[in-house]
């Protein structure tokens, strides 16, 4: 294995507990961290709450407490997020692959990872975790949102999606075992259309030996910090920004929204016209899931694998793809996204380009407000 060293954090075994008053600001933090995608963090809250209320809560563990024989299983949904909202779980999706898993691999799962943190798949996780039983590791493999499931670090640290396993609502369960990270996203895309476009799945199931130096570690703890931010009175869009060292690209109206369900993803634009002292520009999104692109004039500043987030203007509490509505008012943001997508291999997997983009990649910089 190739392992990514600027994934790892601090070695250490701290524990901590998410219990259904914490899930609030795992929302909010996973909705900014969800880059647009992710599904929506309102189901997703109201799914962990609930399992948090039957089951208990949830502990959240360091990779450094796990035995290096350890299973980690990674969760995420996968499909169109306006889908997801519309075709709700039914619950018993986690306990049909955990139990497909452990017949594979032959052992008990034993502690459960969002497979990305943004949007619903990082608060659903939480959920997740309590109604199996198992602690929810402090760690996924994006480090915010992307649409394609090998679009991760694991990819980049040279692990590969052996097994991958899909439960629908309706029950089915489909387990493949694909060549690689790519043919992965291919045939989970497929199984997923043939869903309705939405399931729940796991891809680059992994010891915790295999995760260390694999996984960008603490980014449950970073979502719930960003989160309590947002739930302080006050808090707006530049005490958001000063925290991510986030960029404002634009604030204004949406003026154009054109958004449909394609081949398992929601595609399309939003276009906002500025006001204030934005007033006579206009910033046009490319959307897969989430932002890939922020353009004006035709010309890029700002491009995935950044971060890219459509914030109400009041509140700054972000906005996703799929709730974008003619009208709103919002400011956009931008920041540097985690240092593994900006290594080659990243930009190549995450960058314009992966998504049929004849652009190079335009790096946000970091801009801190109290510098």
């Amino acid at each position: 294995m190739n392992p990514i060293t600027a994934v790892t954090a601090p070695r250490d075994s701290y524990t901590q507990l998410v219990d259904e008053g914490a899930i609030e600001a795992l929302a909010l933090g996973c909705a900014v961290f969800g880059a647009g995608g992710g599904g929506n963090v309102e189901t997703g809250a109201w799914a962990a709450r609930h399992a948090i209320s039957v089951h208990g809560p949830v502990e959240v563990v360091a990779l450094e407490a796990l035995d290096d024989d350890d299973l980690i299983l990674p969760l995420h949904a996968i499909g169109a997020p306006t889908v997801s909202q519309e075709m709700l779980p039914s619950g018993n999706e986690p306990g049909l692959i955990r139990t497909e898993v452990e017949r594979i691999f032959g052992k008990p799962v034993r502690a459960l990872m969002a497979g990305e943190i943004g949007g619903a798949n990082g608060v659903r996780a939480a959920g997740w975790a309590s109604s199996l039983g198992v602690p929810l590791l402090d760690a996924d493999g994006m480090g915010r949102a992307f649409p394609e499931i090998d679009m991760v670090s694991m990819q980049l640290a040279g692990l590969k999606p052996d097994v991958i396993v899909l439960a629908d609502v309706q029950g089915n369960v489909t387990t493949c075992r694909p060549l690689d990270g790519p043919w992965a996203e291919r045939l989970a895309r497929a199984v997923c259309v043939a869903s309705g476009s939405t399931a729940l799945m796991t891809s680059y199931v992994m010891t915790a030996a295999q995760a260390r130096g694999a996984v960008i570690e603490r980014s449950v703890s970073r979502a719930i910090e960003v989160g309590q931010l947002l739930q302080r009175p006050g808090t707006g869009v530049a005490a958001l920004c000063e925290t991510l060292d986030a960029t404002q690209l634009i604030t204004g109206k949406i003026v154009e929204l054109d958004r449909a369900d394609v081949g398992g993803f929601a595609r399309g634009s939003a276009v906002i016209s500025g006001t204030g002292n934005d007033r006579g520009r206009l910033v046009r999104l490319e959307i897969q899931n989430e932002n890939l692109l922020a353009l004006e004039d035709g010309v890029a500043v700002a491009t995935t694998p950044d971060p890219i987030v459509v914030l109400d203007a009041e509140s700054a509490h972000a906005l996703g793809t799929d709730t974008l509505q003619y009208g709103q008012r919002v400011t956009v943001i931008a920041w540097p996204c985690h240092p593994i997508w900006r290594s080659d291999a990243g930009v190549q997997k995450t960058g314009p380009s992966a998504f049929g983009y004849e652009i190079p990649f335009r790096p946000i910089p970091a801009v801190s407000l109290s510098q």
